[in-house]
């Protein structure tokens, strides 16, 4: 496969799986997965992706056979890409091409996790693939010491993308009077009157706030990075808790936010 220049294939070599190792060095500043693993996930039904800019690999997508209630999916563990090469597509057309071995291979489904403070992820994953979110786990990980999640509990939310019947996400329209969580003139999250009152509400339509540049937050004011994860963490917690999926994310509303869209949950 490829777009934009870049082309897209499965890795098939351990000199290759070692260029892989070099990217999640350079992306997350830890410690890359062992090669035996890799290469052993590569040889028994997982899918692993690279992204090559002529002969230079620029980016990989990692994913491994998992099961739920006795039913297989593809676990999406890992999405890295060179900072160069962000914003430029890279990313989701590996999603799109992974889908196409995930079916071919017999997947009828697959999950990975995401910060749900990452807006550009929540934008990729929810809004351009149309899956949703589907299961939230607070400080899923534990603590963390990676550049991009020390310091702060590792909520996630779990993706669900189920790649042989996707269906057709409606268009929503942003209504203030459904939100429950907005920005005052310092940036701070802050819980609407319809926030405050979750626990009585009948709506099955909402709305949540979340900064757009939340590591550029955590950079410049890590005081203010926890309150947006505690803040929006138990509204999360809560949601999911009465049934509701996220479904989307809308970036036009405002220039520092975008808005999570959740619904009612419906059986697939």
């Amino acid at each position: 496969m490829v777009r934009n220049n870049i082309e897209i294939r499965s890795l098939t070599t351990i000199e290759e799986l070692k260029q892989m190792q070099a990217i999640e060095s350079l992306v997350w500043k830890m410690d890359p997965i062992p090669l035996h693993h890799t290469y052993t996930t590569m040889k028994n039904g997982g899918i692993i992706l690279g992204a090559f800019d002529a002969h230079k690999m620029i980016g990989f997508l990692y994913s491994f056979p998992g099961f739920k209630k006795r039913k297989i999916h593809l676990c999406s563990h890992m999405l890295g890409i060179l900072p160069e090469y962000r914003m430029s597509g890279v990313g989701e057309a590996m999603k799109l091409y992974q889908a196409e071995l995930a079916k071919e291979q017999g997947y009828p489904m697959i999950t990975w996790t995401f910060d749900p403070l990452e807006s550009r992820n929540a934008y990729l994953n929810i809004h351009k693939l149309e899956a949703v979110g589907a299961v939230y786990q607070a400080n899923y990980y534990g603590s963390m010491d990676d550049e991009l999640n020390k310091g702060l509990p590792s909520d996630r939310i779990q993706i669900e993308w189920h790649v042989n019947h996707q269906k057709k996400r409606p268009d929503y329209a942003f209504d203030a009077t459904k939100l429950l969580l907005d920005i005052n003139e310092a940036q701070q999250p802050i819980l609407t009157e319809v926030g405050q009152a979750l626990d009585e509400i009948s709506e099955d339509l909402l709305f949540i706030a979340i900064p757009k540049e939340f590591q550029t937050i955590k950079q410049n004011d890590f005081e203010l990075a926890k309150a947006w994860r505690s803040k929006t963490s138990i509204l999360f917690e809560k949601l999911f808790e009465l049934g509701f999926i996220a479904t989307d994310l809308m970036t036009n509303q405002h220039e520092l936010i975008s808005y999570y869209v959740f619904t009612k949950s419906m059986e697939e």
